[in-house]
Formats: structure tokens, sequence, C-alpha cells
């Protein structure tokens, strides 16, 4: 729609009336007469000569500042300008389509835009699926909205609860590339088709990283909506045919086929249904620096490692530490790293508190989140820690705790914008951990966020960083090759 841009001095409600007083001046009449003699007329006409093309740009323009002068008053909060336009665009687009993807980085406010959505197109209830840890969040941007629909906010591995009287008119699916996992879908993914199947419902998927390692990764998150631009394949497989470049890999002497290698042509197709909105469009300044503190482990720890490499097995009194595969023994030298191991038996252990305790020591004074990968690293933290430690974000923003999150969780749909910096106790292997969860505390007034990476002297963590600061996981074959 051809309108007049708004200058970024002006709010909405000062465009509105800028735009009325314009249509205003252009709609003055005055007397004219027609006609002559006996059959002359008096009638209103137009004042001034009008060109059709301007008269219709102001008339648009009414109408497009208008509308997001309602949103802004009628929703209790303010919206930003992008988020009001995203509302409009999105609203069109799936009312025409009946699905809509916000490809809108971390911290630009997806989760309140989709609301605004969902009350634009006076949607009566909302199924919203997110995570576990983003529910409280996602609640009270409803409650804030003054929203005129009801909602159900449920997690993805929730939704066999979902009730069966219940009609969903539309389904808000969060962090949707979650759902990519290929070439089989992931639970998730089934999950969701079932639902979509059942209740006929409109859908908004949700990322700021809608295809963080493979362009594949779209199929599985949109297979189970109805007209979505991949429908005519029945399956995966057949999707690859046409738009996947297929290779062979040789693994432990397999031969494996790599479906990775997706065409840009998926995005292409899924262009029409998609609104990519970025941080930098929407004005934010701010700056990671990002910091890697080493700390010595104790001796013990180091002797364990190293045993473990060379022999493969750690054989204690009741308990056995086993790696008699390149998995599992990169997966035990990285608890180590961080001070934990979890034995054969299933059972955990918090061998060393180092890095716990250099922690507490370096970051004195501030408030901090710290994110962990395994389970007992958490029970070595709250060793640490005791009682200044919470893993419930309503406790890190109501008081002076510090927070800890598991990487997985805890990387998406979360804000952590009240902590002073955010530490790593140790690194996931995935890539979509390191570059999401990183931008936790981002938002649009922090110039500058402080990221701190804690890895042990002599351990495996800065060869992962350096994999996943690449955009690449870190696989056995990378560990593979400290070995040799």
């Amino acid at each position: 729609m051809d309108i007049l841009e708004k200058p970024s001095y002006l709010s909405n409600k000062e465009m509105l009336e800028r735009c009325l007083l314009l249509k205003k001046v252009l709609d003055a009449k005055t007397e004219k007469q027609i006609g002559r003699g006996k059959t002359t007329q008096t009638i209103q006409a137009n004042k001034y000569d009008i060109n059709t093309l301007h008269y219709k740009r102001i008339a648009n323009s009414c109408e497009h500042y208008q509308k997001k002068v309602d949103m802004e008053t009628s929703s209790g909060i303010t919206f930003r300008d992008y988020q009001l336009d995203i509302i409009e665009q999105g609203t069109a687009i799936l009312q025409a389509s009946g699905f809509l993807y916000l490809a809108m980085e971390v911290r630009t406010g997806k989760t309140l835009t989709s609301l605004g959505i969902a009350k634009n197109i006076d949607a009566k209830n909302v199924l919203f699926i997110t995570k576990k840890k983003a529910i409280s969040s996602i609640q009270s941007d409803y409650n804030m909205l003054s929203c005129s629909f009801d909602i159900q906010i449920i997690n993805y591995e929730s939704l066999h609860l979902v009730a069966d009287n219940e009609q969903w008119d539309l389904i808000i699916c969060d962090e949707a590339h979650s759902m990519g996992a290929f070439p089989k879908p992931s639970n998730r993914a089934v999950a969701v088709k079932d639902l979509l199947k059942k209740y006929k419902s409109k859908v908004i998927l949700l990322s700021g990283t809608p295809t963080p390692e493979s362009y594949c990764q779209m199929y599985h998150q949109v297979y189970g909506i109805k007209g979505n631009p991949f429908s005519e394949y029945k399956n995966f497989y057949r999707f690859c045919d046409d738009y996947v470049n297929i290779k062979e890999r040789k693994i432990n002497g397999l031969i494996i086929k790599d479906y990775s290698g997706g065409n840009t042509s998926i995005l292409d197709e899924m262009r029409p249904y998609t609104i990519n909105y970025t941080q930098a469009e929407a004005g934010f300044l701010s700056k990671v620096n990002e910091t890697i503190l080493q700390v010595e482990l104790q001796p013990k720890t180091y002797e364990l490692m190293l045993k473990l490499k060379r022999d493969l097995v750690i054989q204690g009194k009741g308990e056995t530490v086993l790696a008699d595969t390149p998995v599992k023994l990169l997966s035990k030298v990285h608890q180590l790293c961080s001070g934990t191991i979890k034995f054969e038996s299933g059972n955990s252990m918090v061998l060393d508190t180092s890095k716990a305790e250099f922690i507490k020591e370096h970051f004195k004074g501030k408030k901090i989140g710290i994110f962990y990968k395994f389970k007992e690293e958490l029970n070595a933290l709250k060793k640490v820690f005791d009682d200044s430690l919470t893993t419930e974000l309503d406790v890190f923003n109501a008081t002076d705790k510090h927070i800890a999150l598991q990487i997985v969780s805890g990387r998406e749909g979360i804000s952590l914008k009240a902590a002073d910096c955010l530490v790593f106790y140790n690194i996931d292997f995935s890539a979509t951990s390191y570059w999401q969860s990183k931008d936790r505390m981002t938002t649009k007034d922090r110039l500058v966020n402080d990221v701190y990476w804690i890895f042990a002297v002599g351990g495996i963590e800065f060869d992962i960083y350096k994999a996943v600061t690449a955009k690449l996981d870190y696989t056995v074959s990378h560990f593979k090759k400290l070995l040799l």
C-alpha cells in the first residue's frame, strides 16, 4: 500500500493527525455553478484540483496510521513501529494462506508480535506451544496485551495433555526450528502435525534461526501445514529429489547418505509466507563481548582424563567409567573438563568444583546468568553457590540471586536482561546453542553484552568453541583429530 512515510520524530498518533488534516484540506468543497440560464445549478465541487494518485496515497496513509493507533490504544502496551508493520503484513499473509513464518531475530519481540496478529484476526482460542522455561514470560505478555481471545500455553512435551474438547482456530509454534530434524521427523514435529490435522487451525511459526544448520530443516517444520509449499512431497526423501544435493560419506566403514545439502530454493519457496526481521533493522546497537577464562583443574581430574584416553575404562570400587566408543570417550572427557562424570550404572558424581569456585570468586558483586551442559554440573554449582543460586526465572528477576540454566533448555524463549553478564560453565557441541544462548541478555537499550566462557586448562572446550563459532556442530571427527 502506497503511504506517506512517517518521520522518526513523530508518533503514530501525530502522523495520523497530519494525514487527516491533509485529507480534510483536499476534501474541502466550494460552491460551483453549472449550466446556463434557467438550467443553472449550484453544486458542491472540490475546492482544489487533486491528483488521483496523490489523494489515494493520503487516504491510504489515514487508514494505515489509524490501524496503528487503534492497536496501540486497545492493547494497553506500546508496540514498536516495526512490530505494528509486521502485525499488519502478517495478518494479511495469515488470512490469505492459513500460515505464517515470523523469522524475527531474538529480542525483536516475535512473541508479542504473534499475539498482536492473533488479536488482529479476531482469534477466539489460541494454543501457544513453546519451551517450558518460556511459559511464564509468554503468559506475562498475554496479560499485558489485554487480549480478547483465550489462550493455552503449553510446552512441546505436554501436547498429549491438550484437551480434546477445545477448538483451536490458531496454533502458534515457538522456536519452530526445534521441529526441523531430518531425515526422520522428531516426536514434536509429529505431535504438531497430528494437532494440525485434527483441528485444521491457522498456524504461526516463530524462530530467530529458522534453519541454523541446513535449509533442509524447513521441511518438517511445515510438513503438517495444509497448503505448505512442499505439500506435494509425501515424505522428506521425495522432497530431497528436487531440493537437496545428496552426498555420500564413509563413516566407520559404512556409506552414509548426507541430506544436509539443501538448496536456497527452499527459502525461495517459503518467501511468500515468511516475514524476516533482524536486530539491526530494529535498531539494536548492542555488541557481544566474549572472553575466555581458563581454570586449572585439580591434578586428580587430569589423571582421570589421561587414564580414560589411554585405557578407555576406569574401574572404581563401586562404579565404572566406560569409554569403549569414540562417542562415549568424547562425552566422558567433556564431562571431566568441568569436573563431573556419569558412570556406566547411570549414576553421576561431582569430582572437582574448581570451575564453580572460580566463577563465584571472579564474578563477586555481579548478578550473573550461568549456563551449564551436564546435569551434574548444576550440583557442582549448588555446592559452591548454595542459596544464592536459583533455576527459576521469576526468582532471578525478583531477587539478587544468580540463575543456572541448562544450555539446551535455556537457550531459547527467555530473557536474562536482569543479568550483569553471562557465564558459561561448559560449552555445548551445537552451533545453534552457541548462537542463541549467548544472546539471552540482548535488549534494544543495552549497548554491550559481556559473555564469559570458562574453559579448563588443557581441556577440549576451546576446540569445541572454534567449531561452533564457525557455525559447525562439534562432532566425533573433530575429537579424533585431538587424539592423533
